[in-house]
């Protein structure tokens, strides 16, 4: 019995290492150093690609513990599993819990609205998602992503940097570049939260991102959850 593990969050990691043989990782090839050694690199070809590949390799089961903004790859394994009849679970850590001083917003554009004119904005929200920031010419912005961005916005700085980070450093960044508000996306999780302490430490404006709105799927939020899910497969 062997299930396929969609991967791109430590969970994913986790989850593949204790599952051994059992398991095939598969990591959609975005970072180009990875910290896990996946058995396969890349997409799949959308939901009938995905189907395709599940029906040639025989998987009793997917595990879609991608990060929770890869809506493309999460709805993709939804509809190649319903086609195919296949059980799927989705690994999703929880959300952080929302702040009253937050400015929630929907997506990203809704981000970059909600920013204003002459801001030193930190943008902690990867190399992918900086598109309705590359014409914001009117703020400052500091970048960090874990790859270099294609395009960056206009004024400010590129910051490649990986995961987790302490609260001691994040205040320290903030500072020294003067941030007056804090773009992320709402992952959840303890390896980039230290963000959101020093933020509030230090009464920066968070701009957090909704995530988006998934397929319904049974859903857990543990490791060890998901590796049951895999035994109660087997029986």
């Amino acid at each position: 019995m062997t299930v396929l593990v969609l991967g791109g969050t430590a969970e994913a990691r986790e989850l593949a290492a204790a599952l051994g043989t059992v398991a095939e990782l598969s990591l959609a090839g975005a970072t180009q150093k990875p910290l896990s050694l996946p058995h396969r690199i890349g997409g799949f070809g959308g939901a009938n690609g995905l189907a395709a590949y599940l029906s040639t390799k025989g998987y009793n089961g997917v595990i879609d513990a991608t990060h929770p903004f890869a809506a493309q790859m999460s709805r993709n394994a939804y509809e190649a599993t319903l086609s195919l009849n296949m059980p799927l679970l989705r690994l999703e850590r929880p959300p952080w819990p929302s702040k009253a001083a937050w400015k929630n917003v929907p997506d990203m554009l809704g981000a970059a609205k909600a920013t204003p004119a002459a801001a030193s904005v930190f943008l902690s929200i990867g190399s992918q998602s900086l598109g309705p920031f590359l014409q914001r010419d009117d703020i400052w912005c500091l970048t960090r992503s874990i790859e270099p961005p294609v395009q960056a916005p206009p004024i400010g700085e590129v910051l490649l940097e990986r995961p987790p980070f302490t609260l001691a450093h994040e205040l320290a960044l903030m500072q020294h570049h003067n941030i007056s508000h804090l773009v992320s996306k709402n992952a959840g999780g303890e390896a980039t939260y230290a963000k959101i302490r020093a933020a509030n430490t230090l009464g920066i404006q968070v701009i957090m991102v909704k995530r988006p709105q998934l397929p319904e799927a049974l859903t857990v939020e543990t490791v060890a959850e998901a590796v049951k899910w895999v035994e109660n497969l087997g029986e």
